[in-house]
């Protein structure tokens, strides 16, 4: 038995919650994954892992012996880098996601300076809006908007969105243009909606103006659960968008949005760089973090301090 593999291996399957999932993320056999924890189990003499048809769970020893293994595979990691030159370039595969329309337009077309600086760095980048499950899908790293509901996670705060009302001019040629948010709520405009993943709720908006306020979610057509489609619907008149600037600049230097509302603010709503508790930051996590922070300080600066 390597005790290494097996170490990794029950860290695996903990953080999996299962063999199977621990085994496609090793890219290996369940027997194998299986064998390899029985064997550490058989060395320690102590049950690790209670398992039944349906049910994995840690026991009181297991627990224990994870919480030192997790930091002992990082120290390893820190003694094996600490031997390399100090300007050694990251590299290693790193897993990542992202919201669709941040790929789209702001991290696709940085990407070339990137991967020129750090070559030897290999992308896995799911782009979604939907929720992941970071250590059962062994993800090192997401960008998220809005506040943190997890808050076992370690997290950074790289931007805050700044967000606006916009709608297409052949929307406004149809229905009209509201002169008031409450307009939304009980008239015959629309909005696209957007399925919040965390709810699967259609998200509000709280809009201020002086004293006024209100909270905004209008009735819809159309609700969708991913950016690009949401920016798609608003474009081609389905209904009224909140859109934060990147997404919304181009379109309405073009024309092809009208910004409504304009004397109303919003808070900001703030972006995070979100990653697993007990997982050992590596260099190439850290060089991505680093890159995301100063992209986000072009496109969407900090204004706010939020605690996450």
């Amino acid at each position: 038995m390597d005790r290494f593999d097996a170490m990794q291996a029950f860290v695996r399957v903990v953080e999996a919650g299962s063999f199977t999932k621990a085994a496609q993320t090793l890219h290996m056999s369940k027997t194998s994954v299986t064998q390899l924890v029985q064997q550490l189990e058989a060395r320690l003499r102590v049950r690790l892992l209670n398992r039944t048809t349906r049910k994995l769970a840690v026991t009181a020893d297991g627990a224990a012996y994870y919480e030192r293994v997790v930091r002992l595979l990082a120290d390893m990691d820190d003694a094996e880098t600490s031997l390399s030159s100090a300007s050694a370039a990251p590299k290693g595969r790193l897993r990542v996601d992202v919201p669709s329309p941040l790929a789209r337009m702001i991290l696709m077309p940085a990407l070339p300076a990137f991967h020129a600086q750090y070559p030897d760095i290999q992308f896995d980048m799911g782009v979604s809006d939907r929720m992941v499950d970071l250590i059962g899908e062994n993800v090192d790293c997401v960008v998220r908007g809005g506040a943190l509901t997890d808050q076992s996670l370690m997290a950074r705060h790289v931007g805050d969105l700044q967000l606006r009302v916009y709608a297409a001019p052949s929307y406004l040629q149809r229905v009209g243009t509201p002169s008031h948010p409450q307009e939304l709520e009980d008239s015959h405009h629309r909005i696209v909606g957007f399925h919040w993943a965390r709810s699967g709720k259609v998200f509000r908006y709280a809009m201020h103006r002086d004293n006024e306020s209100i909270d905004v979610q209008g009735r819809y057509v159309l609700a969708v659960d991913d950016g690009n489609a949401y920016l798609a619907a608003g474009l081609a008149g389905m209904g009224v968008l909140w859109l934060p600037d990147y997404m919304a600049k181009a379109h309405a230097a073009s024309g092809e949005l009208i910004p409504l509302f304009q004397d109303w603010r919003m808070e900001p709503m703030p972006l995070y760089l979100a990653f697993p508790p007990n997982r050992h930051v590596s260099r190439k996590l850290r060089v991505f973090i680093d890159w995301i922070a100063e992209l986000m300080a072009q496109h969407a600066p900090i204004t706010t301090r939020p605690d996450p």
